[in-house]
């Protein structure tokens, strides 16, 4: 596995807002929250099916968002499994952590190939992942093509509208401002756990 820094997006001396896009349907298209702009609030579901709302004006600690595409994705387990070594010094560091998959609520730990305690919460809606703006829409021909690698979208979202997102990372200080970003278009290439610690450590500052 190739581990990059890829696309990443440090602290803007200047706010810059985004405006809301459609889905596209390449993931080299998508157009995440701009650093120095306030987070989208969203609402995804807990493993018990309980609604989790994130409200960035009502935030008491800073937070730590990864988007990851499912427990069905080798990369994103290889890429859980590296972020265990970090998770609690960042929980330490007075972040709260979230992460969000496409995965229905009942496969949130059961699909994965790796035992986790993370706080994961399903956004198999993509609502989350729209509103960050890291989702894109799958061709018809890469949905057949990941059906005969026995991953049924269908099936893990329980949806039938092809979307996915660009794995990445976003730390929101308590004032509900995006102060880090980090995403790639190549779903192979993660954030490793060194640098995750390193950008929360330097969005404190």
């Amino acid at each position: 596995m190739r581990w990059m820094s890829g696309l990443v997006c440090l602290a803007l001396l200047v706010p810059v807002c985004s405006l809301a896009a459609p889905v596209p349907d390449d993931p080299a298209k998508v157009t995440p929250v701009t650093v120095g702009t306030r987070a989208p609030s969203f609402t995804a579901l807990e493993v018990d099916g309980r609604s989790f709302h994130f409200d960035p004006t009502a935030l008491h600690r800073p937070v730590l968002i990864i988007f990851f595409r499912g427990g069905w994705c080798p990369y994103c387990n290889a890429h859980l499994k590296d972020l265990q070594t970090v998770e609690p010094k960042i929980i330490a560091l007075g972040y709260r952590v979230l992460f969000l998959s496409t995965d229905r609520p009942e496969l949130l730990y059961s699909s994965l190939k790796v035992k986790v305690k993370y706080h994961i919460l399903s956004d198999a809606s993509l609502s989350a992942a729209r509103a960050f703006g890291v989702a894109y829409r799958l061709d018809d021909k890469t949905v057949k093509q990941m059906q005969s690698f026995g991953v049924d979208l269908d099936s893990t979202q329980g949806t039938s509208m092809h979307e996915l997102p660009v794995p990445s990372v976003f730390i929101i200080d308590r004032s509900g401002i995006v102060r880090f970003r980090h995403f790639n278009p190549d779903y192979r290439v993660r954030l490793d756990a060194a640098s995750v610690l390193a950008a929360a450590q330097g969005a404190l500052h």
